[in-house]
């Protein structure tokens, strides 16, 4: 695929960040973005990185009222052999093609989807910082743009990518966060969309993330939809426990995110010594399970905060304790993660892609 560059003279990039650790996660935002349009008639055509930029939407657009839209999340990292590095970007290229066919869109070509943001990445390469902790992350986006009202699948596509570098997600960072379970609202069920990373399924979970932070909780744990019995997932993680020396993690439903960050997690546990079970969860089982120490940890998965440990769990007005300190698991997983990640240990796995 040929991509046009225009690139902008120095004395108009903008000014790196001072401290990549204070950065605030998705605040800041690199020079340059990548687009490429579809049509029924063309396929994806007109691909191009260009100065970072606003999108010109017509008021009818299809994305604005229907929300036909899915996106990724993924992040950059540059080595000690100061080398470009990616985690597992084919994962994302499949996924975000799941994505697509679920919300009724055009598939994008895995090779296309790599090469897209290979180049942007490696066009940006002074935006990615160097300090463990802290990352370029990579937001790519398929949105509808033809100009129609009426519910039916657009036309017309903007596939484009920006990246922000950023520090921790988590204003904790590395320390056990609190999780407020919602028993009465509902992210997501079996047969909907809750497996497609679409807008509409975050904004969905904006109030109930708003009375968790009310409460003094970082993120929302989420229950089925349908019994609000069975532990789904948080709202920016995958969740795992430990419970009785083995790691739990709730099976995939088709309500819950296919976590590329959960799947690694998965495969290297048996690795680190410790026996990985998918399985339902009922909150009851979690929190008799915290009363009796059987539950030793809790921690959450995901591209944003990779590693995050859970300390206590908020449900029915009550807070159960799991751990004041983050436990030996979730340090062990975070190293082995972010050390893959960052260049630091063997790629046994074959997980790191390097930008050329």
């Amino acid at each position: 695929m040929d991509i046009k560059k225009t690139i902008l003279p120095d004395d108009k990039l903008k000014p790196l960040y001072q401290d990549p650790l204070k950065l605030v996660f998705g605040r800041t935002f690199t020079d340059y973005m990548f687009t490429m349009e579809h049509t029924a008639e063309k396929g994806w055509h007109n691909a191009e990185i260009k100065p970072y930029q606003s999108l010109m939407l017509d008021p009818a657009a299809n994305v604005l009222h229907y929300s036909q839209e899915v996106f990724e999340g993924q992040k950059a990292y540059k080595s000690p052999k100061d080398e470009i590095l990616l985690f597992r970007p084919q994962e994302n290229a499949r996924r975000i093609n799941h994505s697509l066919k679920r919300m009724c869109m055009p598939e994008i070509p895995e090779e296309i989807f790599l090469q897209a943001e290979g180049e942007l990445v490696k066009l940006e390469e002074r935006w990615i910082p160097r300090a463990v902790g802290a990352s370029l992350y990579i937001r790519p986006a398929v949105i509808s743009t033809e100009a129609a009202l009426g519910v039916k699948p657009a036309d017309r596509y903007l596939f484009f990518i920006i990246l922000s570098p950023v520090g921790p997600y988590f204003q904790e960072g590395f320390n056990p966060v609190g999780l407020w379970v919602s028993d009465s609202y509902t992210r997501a069920a079996q047969g909907g969309t809750g497996e497609a990373k679409t807008g509409g399924n975050y904004a969905g979970t904006l109030l109930a993330s708003k009375i968790a932070k009310d409460k003094g909780c970082s993120q929302v744990l989420w229950l089925d939809a349908v019994e609000h019995k069975y532990i789904e997932e948080v709202g920016a993680m995958n969740i795992f426990f430990i419970i009785d020396n083995k790691l739990v993690t709730p099976k995939l439903s088709g309500s819950i995110l296919q976590g590329i960050t959960r799947k690694s997690v998965l495969q290297i546990a048996e690795d680190l010594g410790i026996v990985p079970e998918e399985k339902q969860i009922s909150i009851d089982e979690l929190i008799e399970g915290i009363k009796n120490k059987k539950v030793t940890e809790a921690f959450g998965a995901g591209t944003a905060a990779v590693i995050s440990p859970v300390g206590r769990i908020s449900y029915k007005d009550k807070v159960y304790i799991i751990s004041q300190e983050t436990g030996p698991w979730a340090k062990r997983f975070f190293d082995t993660l972010t050390g893959i990640q960052y260049g630091e240990k063997e790629d046994k796995y074959g997980w790191v892609y390097k930008v050329q």
